[in-house]
């Protein structure tokens, strides 16, 4: 499958920031200035900057330019549930931790409404940012009759919604969930942090067209790398 320029051109950038060649702070090419060089629309280099700035990698400022970021990332959770943010994914990779076909009463997590027997696909991965350091830990479960090829995708990649779109599942509505919780040793150790570590963990269920859920996801978040928020337009009255 080809990759998208403009993901071609935000890798690109990534890996400047990874390798120090940006370091923090420093001033990121205009809209025009990318336009130019990449021979691209002034719209896709819109796109290269926003999504390096919902990643918490740029920062930008009206009337004064982009800049690479050195804060803790500021997520807006809405971006979770509205299918457009939900499918893009976000800068950085993910290390395969297992991958499996397991009976619903064997996965890791619960997959609402499933009988213990259904078969599931079970996949774990750790997203590091684009200078390689723990980002979070995700737990995904899938009903296998809609992703029966779900591992034979490139699983470092892989974004689960546009997968099951493209798949022909009918998605009908993105459910969010947030919980308080404390880290294991375990995920202690994927995320580089200390045990017992409060943290805060994200559950996303997927539901189909008839109410029944078709994927449950979990990502927890490495404690002290993200601000979370939520942000509505304020009607006009």
């Amino acid at each position: 499958m080809t990759v998208p320029l403009y993901v071609q051109i935000r890798r690109e950038f990534e890996a400047k920031i990874r390798s120090g060649a940006l370091p923090p702070g420093a001033r990121l090419p205009s809209e025009m200035d990318i336009s130019a060089e990449y021979g691209v629309s002034r719209a896709t280099a819109q796109r290269v900057l926003n999504d390096l700035a919902e990643a918490g990698l740029a920062i930008r400022r009206r009337r004064h330019g982009s800049f690479v970021a050195d804060v803790t990332r500021q997520i807006n959770l809405l971006n979770f549930v509205t299918p457009a943010a939900a499918a893009k994914g976000a800068p950085g990779r993910h290390e395969v931790v297992s991958a499996r076909i397991v009976r619903a009463a064997d996965a890791i997590l619960t997959l609402p409404g499933a009988p213990a027997d259904t078969a599931v696909v079970e996949l774990v991965r750790r997203k590091l940012n684009v200078r390689e350091e723990p980002q979070s830990v995700e737990r995904h479960v899938v009903l296998f009759a809609a992703a029966p090829d779900l591992l034979n995708e490139n699983l470092e990649d892989l974004v689960t919604l546009p997968y099951l779109q493209r798949r022909g599942v009918p998605i009908d509505a993105i459910r969010l969930y947030l919980d308080p919780v404390a880290l294991d040793e375990h995920d202690a150790a994927l995320l580089h942090s200390e045990t017992g570590t409060p943290a805060l963990m994200r559950r996303r269920e997927l539901r189909t067209d008839d109410g029944s859920t078709v994927e449950v996801v979990t990502t927890l978040v490495r404690p002290g790398t993200a601000e979370f928020f939520l942000e509505l337009p304020v009607p006009a009255m």
